[in-house]
């Protein structure tokens, strides 16, 4: 087996519950669910960080999202809302270095609140904060 836990997923030699497959990504149910439903999409060729992700595939990774939203709202899961997050690096809580999506499905007050705080936060600089995006975008042209 691979030491990266996903890729023993993607390859079938570790368990999943699997909820999408197609030829690029692959998806299957956390372990460790927020939600119920809480599911995780995967790039099947091994990407340990949005760096490493191939943009095509990262696309297909998040129109996977998409879907999987959809299917969360129109089926008995019958999400309010979905939540689309990836953890990029260690500071960003990444725990498994194999890029990943997850899926949340969110239903109208049930208290999952690790998005809460963020609309009343505040940059005390959003000028200079915005200047020095645009200074790193431009460098990686």
């Amino acid at each position: 087996m691979t030491s990266c836990v996903f890729c023993a997923i993607a390859d079938g030699s570790a368990p999943s519950r699997q909820v999408y497959a197609d030829d690029d990504v692959l998806g299957f149910l956390d372990i460790r669910p927020v939600t119920r439903g809480h599911t995780l999409l995967i790039p099947r060729t091994h990407a340990a960080n949005l760096a490493e992700l191939d943009p095509e595939i990262g696309a297909r990774v998040f129109k996977a999202g998409q879907r999987l939203a959809a299917a969360m709202r129109a089926s008995k899961i019958a999400a309010d809302g979905v939540n689309l997050l990836v953890n990029d690096g260690r500071a960003a809580m990444q725990t498994v270095f194999h890029s990943h999506l997850h899926v949340v499905p969110r239903h109208d007050g049930d208290k999952l609140s690790f998005a809460k705080g963020l609309v009343v936060r505040r940059d005390p600089n959003p000028d200079e904060t915005a200047a020095m995006i645009r200074a790193g975008v431009a460098a990686l042209r």
